[in-house]
């Protein structure tokens, strides 16, 4: 169930002829379709609301690697995925009409890059995003940016994990069009985060609008000290590649991925600062006081 918390399991079942699809999930000792699993009793959880309860990191589960990861994504494509998040990883989950529809991530600044290092992120970092297939094209992928930027209102620079997929970067830019005063703040990032590893979004945006780009992100030259910090990207432990549900290709590092502007932008500066089989064969008892759900 956790990247880095092994003792949690999620028991469930696939479709004998086809295992990529997943039937229903063991919770509470009972077997529950994926919709059943997603829904909530409590008519105050609208919108975006933080993962806090057990029971609503099954909700970041089921819908990272089960919605996602099995049931929404083209797994004939090179498409991108989610690692389970770990276990303390920020997130918020997308509530509308009684189901969870979506969720964001967010490295925090300080946090460790991974297990195997000692950097920590250097900015808050918007790390995985998605909106399942029904709730899209409602605008409700600029509404978690604005969200994440809204939270962070304190810090100067924040932090869109790299590589981002070119479906999410046409949500950038509908954002920033719509809050120009945020296209200061958003770079694409490697960890941790060091000057030499940001690149700003809007500036990329316009750029491939202006012709003068060809799609790729190029970081601009830092000191020594920064090309000397320890990079991790996408499927370790560092940052996931940030994803809108349209189809995105990931890759391990930050080369290739797929931008209303004309001529150029002048370069925004630095700031002052987831009789049929099963997958896994342990299910964990649950916080639940009603049914299935969250309540």
């Amino acid at each position: 169930m956790y990247r880095d918390e092994p003792r949690h399991k999620i028991l469930v079942l696939v479709n004998p002829q086809d295992t990529k699809t997943v039937v229903a999930v063991y919770l509470k000792e009972s077997w529950w379709s994926i919709e059943d699993v997603l829904r909530t009793s409590d008519p105050a959880r609208e919108g975006l609301m933080k993962v806090q309860s057990f029971g609503e990191r099954i909700v970041l589960y089921v819908l990272n690697t089960i919605v996602f990861g099995r049931l929404e994504r083209d797994l004939d494509d090179d498409d991108m995925f989610f690692l389970p998040h770990p276990a303390k990883e920020q997130a918020k989950i997308l509530w509308r009409d009684g189901a969870a529809v979506g969720f964001y991530s967010i490295k925090m600044k300080g946090s460790l890059c991974g297990t195997g290092t000692s950097a920590c992120y250097l900015l808050p970092v918007f790390d995985t995003v998605f909106v399942r297939r029904k709730n899209r094209c409602r605008g409700l992928g600029t509404a978690m940016l604005k969200d994440f930027c809204d939270t962070f209102r304190e810090d100067e620079a924040l932090g869109i994990s790299c590589p981002i997929s070119p479906a999410m970067y046409k949500v950038l830019k509908q954002f920033l069009l719509a809050h120009p005063g945020e296209r200061g703040r958003l770079w694409e990032v490697e960890s941790p985060g060091a000057w030499g590893q940001r690149v700003n979004i809007w500036l990329n945006i316009c750029l491939q609008e202006a012709g003068l780009h060809d799609g790729s992100t190029v970081h601009p030259e830092g000191s020594e000290e920064d090309t000397d910090t320890p990079r991790q990207t996408s499927r370790g432990d560092g940052p996931t590649p940030v994803h809108h549900g349209e189809s995105p290709k990931g890759t391990n590092d930050c080369r290739g991925r797929g931008r209303e502007v004309s001529g150029c932008c002048p370069e925004p500066q630095p700031p002052h600062s987831h009789k049929n089989q099963s997958q896994t064969v342990q299910a964990e008892p649950l916080g639940f006081t009603q049914g299935i759900g969250i309540e």
